[in-house]
């Protein structure tokens, strides 16, 4: 190599350090800058909580409890012969309606229908010896005695034909109520005594509501309070009224027995199928409500945040009745308050929030 070539090398050498210390000391865009640059970004977005609110509106604010209960018929009896026989009629359809009076069944009475057509028969011969004794004893002619003997012995037939139709009252089965017949254990030809039960009468309407009220609600449930009740498979609920409750507290489940009316005039419902109860304890109108979720006990206190300018702004506030899912707010918060019902445990005096969603 000449003399030429080598200081060539050295200047191209020379050049090529100089290009790269002025490359390296330019600005540029760097990975590790831009990477820390969205870091601090995200650190400044993070510092705003993301938050859903309602605003608040004066509603009708229920304190209500459901209590399961049962449907029980007005009246029930399991229908039987007050005497024994055979059967020889049967007068119901299963699962008809009858009516108080109506002739359901009857056991043999031919016995009982010659006993009273034979007493029946004497009762116009001892009716005429009391007038002639009665005819007598004004002419002095008999005794008063005799007439008294007469007396008594049309007086002991009387007696004796009102025994009989009696006894033939007892071979008949009447309805005792209005109600529904059901399904019948007998046949005509068998025979009945008073331990066997031809079948069961219910009168369903009206139909009776009955639910145990915890002891804690005893006193608010009155004679005539009005209560709801609602039945799997109807969409509509029920209207009854309070006509009698339990006159003690159950020891051993502290709960006092209470009893309804509902009139199932058009007998919608059945004696004997599970009811949820509605007790309404009581309704509030223009009531100010925030969901449970939105207060913050702190300190004995009940506090709320409202949401304030983009920021988060607390207040102390004071409640009414309580709901599964509902505060009564009493004091402490205005008609149009925006109040903000999630991420609440997070809030803080001043924290920037921004509004989701808000109601």
């Amino acid at each position: 190599m000449n003399k030429k070539a080598k200081w060539g090398l050295v200047a191209l050498i020379l050049v090529s350090l100089a290009a790269w210390g002025i490359y390296s000391s330019l600005p540029k865009e760097n990975k590790e800058l831009s990477a820390a640059d969205k870091i601090s970004k995200g650190k400044t977005n993070k510092n705003i909580l993301n938050v859903n609110a309602i605003v608040v509106k004066p509603q009708t604010l229920s304190d209500e409890i459901f209590i399961n209960g049962s449907l029980l018929p007005d009246e029930e009896v399991d229908l039987s012969f007050e005497t024994s026989g055979k059967i020889v009629e049967i007068n119901f359809k299963e699962g008809s309606f009858v009516k108080k009076g109506d002739l359901l069944a009857k056991v043999n009475d031919r016995h009982l229908q010659a006993q009273l057509q034979k007493l029946t028969s004497q009762v116009k011969l001892a009716e005429d010896r009391v007038y002639r004794q009665s005819t007598l004893l004004k002419r002095d002619a008999v005794s008063q005695e005799a007439y008294e003997q007469v007396k008594t012995d049309l007086a002991t037939l009387k007696a004796d034909i009102e025994l009989v139709e009696a006894n033939i009252a007892l071979t008949e089965l009447r309805a005792p109520f209005d109600g529904v017949i059901g399904l019948r254990g007998v046949s005509a030809g068998s025979y009945a005594s008073p331990s066997t039960v031809v079948a069961k009468l219910t009168k369903i309407s009206p139909i009776k509501v009955e639910f145990a009220v915890p002891e804690h609600y005893a006193d608010d449930v009155k004679v005539g309070y009005n209560v709801e009740f609602s039945l799997p498979g109807k969409l509509q609920p029920f209207k009854a009224k309070v006509y009698a409750k339990e006159s003690k507290i159950d020891p051993v489940t502290h709960t006092l027995t209470v009893r309804a009316l509902y009139d199932n005039i058009k007998g919608e419902t059945l004696a004997g199928r599970y009811a949820s109860v509605n007790l309404e304890k009581q309704r509030i109108e223009n009531a100010l409500v925030v969901p449970s979720e939105a207060i913050v006990p702190e300190m004995g206190v009940d506090k709320l945040y409202l949401y304030k300018s983009g920021k988060a702004q607390p207040v102390t506030v004071n409640v009414g009745i309580r709901t599964d899912k509902s505060v009564q707010i009493t004091n402490g918060l205005v008609q149009g308050d925006t109040v903000i019902v999630s991420g609440t445990l997070q809030l803080r005096m001043g924290l920037p929030v921004t509004l989701d969603n808000i109601d």
